[in-house]
């Protein structure tokens, strides 16, 4: 696959088939990616794999905590608290067209909270990824981290796999310092579910939009 393909049919799949993903082409797309840029050379991410029964292990226990109400202090704000235009739009037509597309209403916020709570649940993909960070490290290696996510997610594309990057993990600090064994100096980033696409899921239907490239792109120096 040429790596462009890879980059037009990345999506963010929120419907895994279960079905496992072997181990060694887990290797394989984490050995490869690894090759990721950093600043430095820091390479300031580490990787947690969980399959089997300690990533049910995790989803039981958010499962239990989230009926019971409990939540957890986050380890940074997904989002900035007062998100300007045209940021705040985008996130907002997204969702709406998201949660259009399996119809839940407007109106429905404890079906929205059922659809957020299914991240919880890797949205039943085989493989479960956490991504970390030393908590010294600043927003240039958040980057560098990034970077690293965005090669497992084109090199799963190879291998014929999907993902969903997720942050909303981040919401769950002391219950993945637990689950993952990380050290107090370890700051839990970021979340990946990984497997094959559910092809008949209505939900794996919807493709985001992408801004015009006059829009984002200011070309300088350049011959009219």
């Amino acid at each position: 696959m040429k790596v462009s393909e890879a980059i037009k049919s990345r999506m963010t799949v929120r419907q895994f088939l279960d079905k496992p993903v072997p181990e060694k082409t887990i290797r394989e797309i984490i050995e490869t990616a690894k090759r990721a840029p950093s600043g430095g050379n820091l390479q300031p991410w580490t990787v947690h794999v969980l399959v089997g029964q300690p990533l049910q292990a995790l989803i039981e226990d958010i499962d239990q905590k989230v009926k019971n109400g409990q939540t957890e202090d986050p380890e940074y704000n997904v989002y900035p608290p007062e998100l300007v235009d045209p940021y705040k739009t985008r996130r907002r037509v997204v969702g709406q067209q998201l949660y259009d597309l399996i119809g839940v209403p407007r109106s429905d916020t404890p079906g929205k909270l059922r659809q957020l709570a299914r991240n919880y649940r890797f949205f039943d993909a085989p493989v479960g990824m956490f991504f970390a960070l030393h908590r010294q490290m600043e927003i240039g290696q958040y980057a560098d981290v990034g970077m690293f996510m965005e090669n497992i997610m084109l090199l799963a594309r190879e291998y014929g796999l999907d993902t969903c990057p997720q942050e909303a993990w981040a919401r769950w600090p002391v219950t993945l310092k637990k689950h993952l064994s990380l050290a107090d100096h370890e700051m839990l980033f970021c979340g990946m579910a990984l497997g094959y696409k559910d092809e008949a899921a209505v939900i794996n239907e919807l493709v985001s939009e992408r801004e015009e490239f006059d829009k984002f792109v200011t070309l300088h120096g350049f011959e009219e």
